[in-house]
């Protein structure tokens, strides 16, 4: 339980945007961050939740907690929200995806080729997406970890509209306490991530079976 706090759900709830009542967020990218910060919207006061990811099982993860789906190779991303949303975009958007955005984008096809001359570090596919999708004034949260240097960032579009932008390491111990006290109420139960359990001395089968996403893996317990 101790590392549930002070890593994913600090992360997926210390930066979630959504505070205030009558908020549409946009959740993109639905793993062990993306979950925690779904339920964390709703806790904050967020009316309504859209989740867009391509993997089924953390698509029906995330209608479980309450949120609205899309997958991502099924629809126009963009188009769905701008429908969705009456044309207003979402009040919120948070890339949970970071640097390694892929898939059949020709954004994400021209990140892929500037990094094999070391022009870019990062694919910023769904950064770009969130920064189009969202509506003026509205937030990005950025718990996706970036590492270095990114191409092709609609700056004018985020200038347009206003966004405000919020990133970076998540202070773990300032959201710690409050976190506790959520789930020693019964609010939030972090173990439903749990989804593979193994002894230590299969870590490194285990690592792999992460790595792969396989299994519909998305969290590993050991057990020394």
């Amino acid at each position: 339980m101790p590392s549930f706090l002070g890593m994913s759900f600090a992360a997926g709830c210390g930066k979630e945007p959504a505070g205030g009542c009558g908020e549409q967020v946009v959740k993109k990218g639905c793993g062990l961050v993306g979950q925690f910060a779904i339920r964390s919207a709703f806790l904050l006061g967020a009316e309504r939740m859209i989740a867009v990811d391509r993997v089924p099982k953390r698509l029906a993860m995330g209608r479980q907690a309450g949120a609205e789906t899309l997958h991502h190779d099924d629809v126009n991303v963009l188009e769905a929200l701008d429908e969705l949303t009456a044309g207003r975009g979402p009040d919120a958007c948070i890339d949970a995806v970071g640097m390694e955005a892929h898939g059949p984008n020709f954004d994400t096809l021209v990140d892929k080729s500037e990094q094999r001359v070391r022009l870019v570090t990062d694919r910023a596919h769904t950064l770009r997406q969130a920064i189009h999708a969202c509506g003026k004034g509205g937030v990005i949260s950025i718990p996706g970890v970036y590492g270095g240097y990114l191409d092709s960032m609609p700056m004018g579009a985020a200038f347009d509209k206003g966004l405000t932008f919020r990133m970076g390491q998540t202070h773990c111990q300032r959201y710690m306490g409050p976190l506790l006290n959520l789930i020693e109420r019964g609010q939030v139960d972090p173990s439903f991530v749990v989804t593979h359990r193994c002894s230590l001395e299969d870590a490194p089968d285990a690592y792999k079976l992460f790595a792969s996403r396989k299994q519909d893996c998305i969290k590993v317990v050991l057990t020394p």
